[in-house]
């Protein structure tokens, strides 16, 4: 880890997370100042030419934007089978998701908390749950501007400062979430997905019915996966620190080892023991050292 330029950014020596054989898969950039949108978080990857194939993304709770730019190219393959180019955007609770191919691509990648995005993308939450669509058919020439700015600056510290312009411009634009809905959220965050959705409406003052369609509408998912895919990714971390798979399902609020397994399968398309190899799991601590959601 050495820092340039108001910036951090890691260099694989030996074997480590984001690596396959010891070989390092990326260099990652991280800002050291926050940004302008509260709740949102940034990351540069910087691609050696070493990725393989097929290599899965893991679900997480916020909205994924990635900005790709420079001379390279990458090709994701999405849970429907459709093949992605370029920038693009991974809704809430995306599902199997997979690198196809990737050559000699930079990325800034965004991490938007769910109940900001709708102002920041300028598009429905529930039309993004789950999917990954080109930014392109968001944004249309914008994205192309971005991008090229992004391969015009000189350095990450410039590129962090385009995108943080560029969410903050975009937020305030934007109309605010519920702020009962942002309540729920922050109360599930809090409880790492263990509050109950009866219990949040009734402290509420909602109806059950109501809560689910005005939390889906402005998350893209209903309060109780949205609970399971916090849920999730508490435990997903602690598995990738090497803690017992029995602990963590007790601690982390499941019926037992077995439901965290299914848990962990639907996810993430792998066991819970196969969890810790998974690449973009393993440097959620380098290239998001501060991993939290918010609202």
């Amino acid at each position: 880890m050495f820092r340039s330029a108001g910036f951090a950014y890691h260099e694989s020596m030996g074997p480590s997370p984001g690596e396959r054989g010891g070989v390092p898969l990326w260099d990652i950039a991280t800002p050291m100042r926050g940004q302008r949108a509260v709740g949102v978080t940034m990351a540069g990857f910087g691609d050696l030419g070493r990725t393989p194939a097929g290599l899965r993304l893991i679900p997480h709770p916020a909205v994924t934007l990635a900005l790709m730019f420079g001379p390279g190219s990458v090709t994701v393959l999405d849970a429907t089978g459709r093949e992605q180019r370029g920038s693009l955007v991974a809704g809430l609770g995306f599902g199997a998701v997979r690198l196809q191919q990737m050559e000699n691509l930079q990325c800034l990648q965004v991490r938007l908390p769910p109940l900001t995005a709708r102002s920041i993308l300028g598009a429905s939450p529930a039309d993004l749950s789950g999917t990954v669509v080109a930014l392109d058919d968001l944004w249309g020439r914008e994205a192309t501007r971005i991008a090229e700015q992004l391969a015009d600056a000189p350095s990450w510290e410039d590129r962090f400062a385009i995108a943080d312009a560029l969410v903050g411009r975009r937020r305030e634009a934007g109309p605010p979430a519920d702020p009962e809905v942002a309540w729920a959220w922050s109360r599930i965050v809090a409880s790492r997905g263990q509050a109950r959705v009866e219990a949040l409406a009734a402290e509420l003052g909602w109806s059950r019915k109501r809560l689910w369609s005005r939390f889906q509408s402005q998350s893209g998912l209903p309060p109780k996966r949205a609970a399971r895919l916090v849920r999730f990714d508490h435990a997903a971390h602690r598995l990738v620190a090497g803690q017992d798979p029995a602990r963590v399902a007790a601690d982390s609020g499941y019926a037992d080892q077995s439901h965290l397994h299914r848990d962990v399968v639907a996810f993430a398309g792998v066991t819970p023991a196969a969890i810790p190899g998974e690449p973009f799991l393993a440097i959620d601590h380098i290239a998001w050292p501060n991993h939290e959601t918010r609202p």
